[in-house]
């Protein structure tokens, strides 16, 4: 476990909830959208679109919004992609676009694939709310609602370079290149490491969101690389694969993995030890606040163009905290 001095760095790096950004310059509520004003937010109908429906990120996301969407008069309805993929979410922004709601949240799963969709769904009127992820368009969403993931992929490496001692290789394994969250993960993470010389960061490999592949990729990588010391999970589902993966090879504990997210199966992962540190993201906050932003635009009221969400960092020692195991996803409303 290291020294004295490393055990402390370790509790101040991982014990620290992190405000990771406020509610950034507001903008016109009329940016990107129809009038909005007239009427007010009753009885405006609203669509989410999640990225992984099944996910409990977007499930908490998702009986978050639907609560406060009841609670403003709105009629509210929820779908998901039901796999991390441009093919699958195509249909649901057809949707959409066929139906013309007053309002659209939602994350999409590629960048720059679905910003033509997205673009003539707001030219029709519909006020679109980028939530979790987004899109590299500016003039897409009168409000951007997520966490900040390059400082979590920070809080992250400097976590997991205590655990391991400042020293061996470390893997990252993330879902797929072109997403912007993940993305903003491995940036921090990565840059953050440079501070360990002694730390060598192996190149990173993508499971396309699968957990059975994130397991079979860290047991490859542990045949090929004896010192091993440490993985990063970019997002839930390979983090759980990682973990599933380490037990498989008896190696849960002697490699250290940081992961995001903090799911049923991650949460039980860190009790037993598999996984060390969660960073956990708070998709309540972003189902609400976005389903607030919305409300504000329909209203007339002027729309924050970006709020950034807090985060926390969970270990074993901490999560039966109040405080901290309240960023606990959800696997049902």
């Amino acid at each position: 476990m290291g020294s004295i001095r490393s055990r402390r760095g370790l509790l101040v790096a991982v014990g620290t909830v992190l405000a990771l950004g406020a509610a950034s310059a507001c903008g016109s509520s009329d940016d990107g959208g129809g009038s909005g004003s007239s009427g007010g937010a009753k009885g405006k109908k609203v669509r989410l679109i999640t990225g992984v429906k099944s996910d409990p990120f977007y499930i908490t996301m998702t009986c978050a919004a639907q609560q406060e969407a009841k609670a403003k008069g709105m009629d509210f309805t929820a779908d998901g992609s039901a796999q991390w993929d441009v093919s699958v979410q195509r249909p649901l922004l057809d949707s959409v676009a066929a139906a013309r709601p007053d309002g659209l949240l939602i994350s999409p799963v590629d960048t720059s694939a679905l910003t033509p969709s997205l673009k003539q769904i707001q030219s029709a009127g519909t006020k679109v709310a980028l939530v979790d992820t987004t899109v590299s368009d500016d003039s897409v969403g009168i409000t951007r609602i997520s966490s900040d993931n390059e400082k979590g992929g920070r809080v992250a490496a400097d976590a997991l370079a205590k655990l391991m001692n400042e020293k061996g290789s470390v893997i990252v394994i993330s879902v797929k290149p072109g997403v912007s969250t993940t993305d903003a993960r491995i940036k921090g993470f990565t840059e953050e490491m440079g501070k360990y010389p002694n730390i060598k960061v192996l190149p990173t490999l993508y499971d396309n969101d699968l957990p059975a592949t994130a397991a079979s990729q860290i047991q490859s990588t542990l045949a090929a690389h004896p010192d091993l010391g440490g993985a990063f999970a970019g997002n839930t589902n390979t983090g759980t694969g990682i973990a599933t993966g380490l037990k498989q090879a008896g190696k849960q504990g002697a490699v250290k993995v940081a992961a995001f997210d903090a799911e049923p199966d991650e949460v039980a992962a860190l009790k037993a030890g598999t996984l060390q540190v969660l960073v956990a993201q708070d998709p309540a906050a972003i189902g609400r606040q976005a389903v607030d932003q919305l409300a504000d635009a329909f209203e007339g009221k002027s729309v924050s163009k970006s709020i950034g969400t807090d985060m926390v960092a969970i270990t074993k020692d901490n999560m039966n905290d109040p405080s901290v195991s309240k960023y606990f996803y959800k696997s049902q409303c």
